[in-house]
């Protein structure tokens, strides 16, 4: 079942729940994929791939809105983004804990043979073509300076 007949029946179950903040959520996805497709210029299915790319990109939007709300003392807004963020996840696979993120990257510095910063580049490549849909880029990005450093 491709991720557009997945969002497709959840929309029906958060209509039929009236469950406001999960439609507006599954909306946005809906809306991301139909954009993509026609970015394409065919209506084409997405890709496995550009499925996860497209719904990591909208929960780090939600999660973006939320921070930037947090910081300005906005938690009435913060929160609903965050609650779509959590909706959003749901369709995606299960995300990494940090240390086994940690053991990838230390696995990947030990076959690049990779000794400090100058080599990042290498590193996140492969770390972020290893772990994707799996773990956020801003976590690896953190784990692989912590590493090199």
């Amino acid at each position: 079942m491709s991720l557009q007949q997945k969002v497709m029946t959840a929309m029906k179950e958060a209509m039929k729940a009236k469950d406001s903040n999960a439609l507006t959520s599954l909306r946005a996805i809906k809306s991301a994929i139909l954009l993509a497709q026609t970015e394409s210029g065919a209506k084409e299915e997405l890709s496995e791939d550009q499925e996860l790319k497209l719904l990591q990109k909208l929960v780090k939007q939600r999660k973006d809105s939320a921070a930037i709300f947090t910081e300005q003392g906005r938690d009435d807004l913060a929160q609903p983004e965050l609650d779509q963020a959590k909706v959003i996840e749901q369709f995606l696979p299960e995300q990494l804990s940090e240390e086994e993120i940690e053991k990838v990257v230390a696995d990947i510095i030990a076959q690049t043979g990779a000794s400090g910063m100058k080599d990042m580049g290498k590193v996140m490549g492969m770390a972020s073509s290893q772990l994707a849909g799996k773990a956020d880029g801003k976590t690896i990005s953190t784990i692989v300076k912590s590493k090199l450093s």
